[in-house]
């Protein structure tokens, strides 16, 4: 299949022009809309290590290179935090819970769940899929956890979305990123804060696009590197 082909059945489900004005998307240089391109690799981030595909390969990214890639390479990222059907929606899933409107208004950045689990069930569900998870404000474990404020990726380190979460009546905020400052803010809210970390919580967007890539039958690998040391 040719690059431009892919690019724009990518465009057409994850359109480049839903991304935050300040965001990086789109390919990542000059390469040859023509090239013949018969496998993909999926990654978080790239590091130049890892750029050594052949010419036929498509690297997608959701985190724009910090570098020139020689290997074409496509970015997606706050795009597929957006678009419905995204890396929100995948998150929840992983979560087993309910997406039932947008977070931010504005963006449309993160989604919010209900839930009939008691916080323990919840937690349970949460540890059965992510490590070194922290966690402000724990609950009694018997209470039901009805509404859920859920960001892919880097949603505890603003203080405007813990405030966000308040006056949406959130009981509890999932995501990555905690800081003291957002930590120390939603202890005075008394909202409940669920930090994934900020890679962790992204991994069920890479093999959700994965999935979607399966309509154009094309050779597609998720390579989970992360980074070395904590972040």
């Amino acid at each position: 299949m040719k690059l431009k082909e892919i690019i724009d059945f990518l465009d057409e489900k994850i359109p480049e022009n839903l991304a935050l004005d300040f965001d990086t998307v789109g390919l990542m240089g000059n390469y040859n809309p023509d090239l013949d391109i018969s496998s993909i690799r999926i990654f978080m981030d790239l590091w130049p290590e890892y750029d050594d595909f052949s010419e036929d390969t498509l690297i997608i990214t959701h985190h724009p290179p910090l570098f020139n890639p020689k290997t074409p390479t496509y970015t997606i990222h706050s795009n597929w935090d957006i678009v419905d059907g995204g890396a929100n929606e995948a998150l929840a899933e992983c979560l087993k819970l309910e997406v039932i409107d947008y977070f931010d208004d504005r963006t449309n950045i993160g989604r919010i769940c209900k839930s009939d689990y008691s916080f323990n069930e919840l937690k349970d569900i949460i540890l059965d899929n992510f490590e070194n998870v922290r966690i402000v404000n724990n609950m009694n474990g018997e209470k039901i956890i009805e509404n859920i404020g859920i960001i892919s990726g880097f949603g505890l380190k603003n203080p405007d979305y813990i405030k966000l979460a308040n006056e949406k009546d959130l009981e509890m905020l999932i995501s990555g990123d905690l800081t003291q400052e957002t930590a120390i803010l939603a202890k005075n809210l008394g909202i409940t804060l669920i930090d994934l970390g900020h890679h962790e919580s992204e991994v069920p967007g890479l093999y959700a696009l994965k999935s979607l890539l399966e309509e154009i039958n094309l050779n597609t690998e998720v390579i989970d590197k992360k980074p070395i040391g904590k972040l």
